[in-house]
């Protein structure tokens, strides 16, 4: 395949720094748009001084700021757009952000794309279900979203439901359009203060206080994947030649509640105790994938276990 000229938004985020690294060592021109709220250009290190790499500080929503990327780029011929407020506390105490960054966000990225006839990547996510009916979560299932009076976690989810509709109607006017939904990534980059996600907070709480806390009793249960793997999910769905508006689902089979996953992490510090506390508002009991359209149209799947996962991350952030 000949070099693209790739804009990934969110690029210096968790999974948007890996992806970009990942698209350079397959030979492709980058540019990295990223706010820095949540991002840091400490994650681009290893590719800042790359020749066919730039970085540029800039809000999603900027239209200016969006066409200085491609500016520089020379054109665009694949969009990544990863940029989002994600965090589960972001959710119920800045709603309003939440939905504006992440609606507004798509809608600026799809007109881009649009506009210089690029295919287009959407990080979507298994929130945009809602509260899910039935488990494996698969494409097609009914996507429920409750009252909003009860609580704001919808926010997050709701907007990535309002972005796969967005998605698809511009796949019906004829722009190539894939979504991928990552379950739960994690590794060593992975945030872990009050606005992170569980696996990177347990992590962080065990180096600070040696005590992990768990919200509700525990039982509820994910499926986490690897951050390589899901890179490898995103190069596929922007690198092979796909039928407009594929969905597909990027995460790990090997499902396991976050009691015991709190057990596996206490295990790599000294005594380690367990604490539960209240849980969010709206968390589901249960989150796992059907990955058959992507076994079968990006020929993948997770292959990193849970356990080595957790051990790649812990030798990085014990060093």
């Amino acid at each position: 395949m000949s070099s693209l000229r790739v804009l990934v938004t969110g690029g210096a985020g968790f999974i948007g720094s890996s992806l970009c690294e990942a698209l350079i060592a397959k030979g492709h021109t980058v540019v990295a748009l990223d706010s820095l709220f949540r991002g840091s250009e400490e994650n681009l290190a290893s590719i800042t001084d790359h020749e066919r790499f730039a970085f540029c500080q800039g809000d999603v929503r900027d239209i200016d700021a969006l066409d200085a990327c491609v500016e520089s780029l020379g054109g665009v011929d694949l969009i990544y757009h990863l940029a989002a407020v994600n965090g589960t506390k972001w959710f119920h105490e800045a709603a309003h952000s939440v939905i504006d960054v992440n609606i507004n966000g798509t809608l600026r990225t799809l007109e881009l794309a649009m506009a210089n006839d690029a295919k287009y990547v959407f990080a979507s996510s298994p929130e945009a279900f809602g509260e899910a009916q039935s488990q494996p979560i698969t494409d097609g299932d009914a996507m429920v979203f409750t009252d909003p009076k009860l609580h704001q976690r919808h926010s997050y989810g709701g907007s990535k439901y309002l972005g796969e509709i967005a998605c698809q109607h511009a796949a019906r006017d004829g722009l190539n359009v894939q979504i991928v939904r990552p379950f739960n990534a994690y590794g060593p980059r992975l945030c872990g203060d009050d606005y992170g996600q569980v696996i990177g907070m347990f992590f962080q709480q065990m180096l600070e206080s040696n005590s992990l806390t768990i919200h509700g009793n525990g039982s509820q249960t994910r499926s986490f994947t690897y951050i390589e793997d899901v890179v490898e999910g995103f190069v596929e769905a922007g690198l092979r030649n796909l039928a407009t508006g594929g969905v597909f689902n990027i995460g790990s089979t090997e499902e396991i509640s976050v009691l015991e996953l709190a057990k596996k992490i206490a295990h790599y510090g000294n005594q380690t105790e367990l604490n539960f506390s209240e849980g969010y508002h709206g968390d589901v009991a249960r989150r796992v994938p059907n990955i058959d359209n992507s076994r079968a149209s990006l020929d993948w799947q997770s292959t990193t276990k849970l356990d080595e996962g957790l051990a790649l991350m812990w030798q990085t952030l014990s060093i």
